[in-house]
């Protein structure tokens, strides 16, 4: 069990710029997947889906972000719209993950939309777990009705994030962390 909890204490977000490849390979990335799928999920509703952008599906997306994005922003630049073209193609892997949340007569939508965020922060947990990094993110065109119209979403879909993952450039930095004193309270005392 002490494994388990330095790999917990050891998680890093690390920058999408900063993870390089080689990726997870294809057995590898199925075993994040299969780990984010065994979240809570009350009602087995299963909430939430996932879409896998990996080699040229990056660039594919990324033309579709460039295009939303260059129509929002007419004056952009040529370097500016070639940023949004490789926004998703910065990592070797990239995996959405779709929240399928809505009126249910059980289950609050909320239960819902926090069980995307588990599936989320288990891809995460799982990309560490297998020696890699990752970066749970969403940025603008996670709400960019064109760019999620591209990708296949629903109107009742919303994108709970985009979780990069590769390779740490360099070893990742820690950062400050609350202290427990600050957010932690004990009922009755």
């Amino acid at each position: 069990m002490p494994e388990a909890l330095d790999l917990l204490k050891t998680r890093r977000s690390v920058k999408p710029m900063e993870l390089m490849g080689p990726g997870p390979s294809a057995s590898e990335t199925e075993t994040i997947l299969t780990i984010a799928s065994r979240v809570p999920d009350h009602g087995k509703l299963v909430p939430w889906r996932f879409i896998v952008l990996e080699g040229d599906s990056r660039l594919a997306i990324g033309e579709k972000i460039a295009a939303a994005f260059a129509g929002k922003q007419p004056d952009a630049t040529p370097d500016q719209i070639e940023f949004e073209r490789k926004r998703l193609a910065r990592a070797p892997l990239v995996i959405a993950v779709v929240s399928r949340a809505g009126p249910h007569v059980k289950i609050p939508e909320w239960e819902q939309i926090l069980s995307a965020g588990a599936a989320s922060m288990s891809l995460v947990f799982a990309a560490h777990a297998l020696g890699y990094a990752a970066n749970w993110i969403t940025e603008w065109y996670a709400y960019d009705r064109r760019v999620l119209d591209a990708l296949g979403l629903s109107p009742q879909e919303r994108i709970a994030g985009f979780v990069h993952i590769g390779r740490p450039a360099k070893p990742p930095e820690d950062r400050p962390r609350p202290p427990l004193g600050e957010i932690v309270t004990r009922y009755g005392k």
